[in-house]
């Protein structure tokens, strides 16, 4: 009985039942990606465009999308990934997730979460005092 409930108002913890009866009936599906994400297409959106979407794997997070899929689903392109031979730029990374409020986030020298002495910069403020 819980995970219905959770499946019928939560949207976070996957696909919704809506979004499920809705993927069903229109959605076309594209692909797959290495977390395990599937992209849809179907009908069309106010703009005349083909819609698309994302059924994510587990928890909801759309750092979780690669750069090829993130272009597609947000129409900079019309081929999909798997549609083509999609190879990486040679300057990209590999993609992460955002480790944002997680133990692995990114903390530069002399933030309140790491040791140090913050780097002196030519643009720092420097404070007045009367006798200067």
């Amino acid at each position: 009985m819980k995970s219905f409930f959770l499946q019928l108002f939560t949207w976070w913890n996957g696909t919704t039942i809506g979004t499920r009866f809705h993927t069903w009936r229109n959605g076309t599906r594209v692909g797959s990606d290495m977390f395990g994400n599937v992209y849809y297409e179907g009908g069309t959106d106010s703009e005349g465009r083909t819609r698309r979407w994302v059924v994510y794997a587990g928890y909801s997070d759309p750092t979780t999308i690669p750069p090829g899929w993130h272009g597609w689903i947000h129409h900079r392109t019309d081929i999909a990934p798997p549609s083509e031979d999609y190879a990486e730029k040679p300057w990209q990374l590999p993609h992460l997730r955002n480790m944002t409020g997680t133990p692995l986030a990114y903390r530069p020298r002399g933030s309140i979460l790491r040791a140090g002495e913050r780097p002196r910069v030519t643009g720092d403020y420097d404070a007045w005092t009367p006798k200067s």
